[in-house]
C-alpha cells in the first residue's frame, strides 16, 4: 500500500515522501495516529497544498522533544535494590523503575514507553548506560547506577537481624551475672 508520511519516520521516509508499506502497518499504525495518510491523485494535492503548515507543526514537534532531551541528557542516577551478596538482584530494574527515577531526579515527564533496554531488564549490580527514546529521531542518554540496599540493621547468614542477637545475648550476659551473684554462697565463719 502507498502512503503520504505527515511526519519523518525511520526508516520510510521524511514529510512529503511516498513509501509502500505493509497494509495493516498502515492500517494499525500509520493511519490512527496521523502519521500518513493513502497515496490517492486528490491526498497528493491536498498534502501541497499542506505541506508548509506540516512541517512547521513537525518542527514544533522536534523543538519540543529536543527540549525533554535537554533536561535529561546526560544525568546520572543511583537505584538501591535488595540484592544479594554476590551482585544478583532480588528482582530487577525495568523501565518503569528508571522512568521514574528520571522524573523524580530531573522533574520531567519520561514515560516507561521511552526507555529503551535492548537486552531486557537489569538484573545484576553495575553501571549501565540507558538510552532514551523521546521521539522525531531524538535521544537522550543517562547513566543509572544499580546499587545495593544499605540496610540499616544487619543480616546474619541464617536471616537473623545481628540487633536481636546483640539484645538477646545481653539480656542473658545480664541473667548470668545476677545468678552468679544471687547463687554464690555466703561463706560461713566456722563456730569457735
Amino acid at each position: 500500500m502507498n502512503v503520504i508520511l505527515l511526519e519523518k519516520i525511520g526508516k520510510l521516509g521524511e514529510i512529503g515522501d511516498t513509501a509502500n508499506v505493509k497494509s495493516g502497518y498502515a492500517r494499525n499504525f500509520l493511519f490512527p495516529q496521523g502519521k500518513a495518510i493513502p497515496a490517492t491523485k486528490i491526498n497528493l494535492e491536498e498534502f501541497d497544498q499542506r505541506k508548509s503548515e506540516l512541517m512547521a507543526a513537525h518542527n514544533e514537534k522536534i523543538g519540543v522533544a529536543q527540549a525533554r532531551a535537554e533536561k535529561v541528557n546526560g544525568i546520572s542516577l543511583t537505584i538501591e535494590v535488595n540484592s544479594s551478596d554476590e551482585g544478583k538482584l532480588f528482582g530487577s530494574v525495568g523501565t518503569r523503575d528508571v522512568a521514574d527515577a528520571v522524573n523524580a531526579k530531573a522533574g520531567s515527564d519520561i514515560t516507561k514507553a521511552e526507555v529503551s533496554m535492548p537486552h531486557g531488564v537489569i538484573r545484576e549490580l553495575g553501571d549501565y548506560q540507558i538510552n532514551l527514546e523521546l521521539g522525531y529521531d531524538v535521544q537522550a542518554t543517562i547513566s543509572v547506577s544499580v546499587v545495593g540496599l544499605e540496610s540499616t540493621a544487619g543480616v546474619s547468614a541464617d536471616g537473623s537481624l545481628i540487633e536481636e542477637i546483640d539484645e538477646a545475648e545481653a539480656a542473658v550476659a545480664n541473667a548470668d551475672d545476677s545468678e552468679e551473684s544471687s547463687d554464690s554462697p555466703e561463706e560461713e565463719k566456722p563456730a569457735e
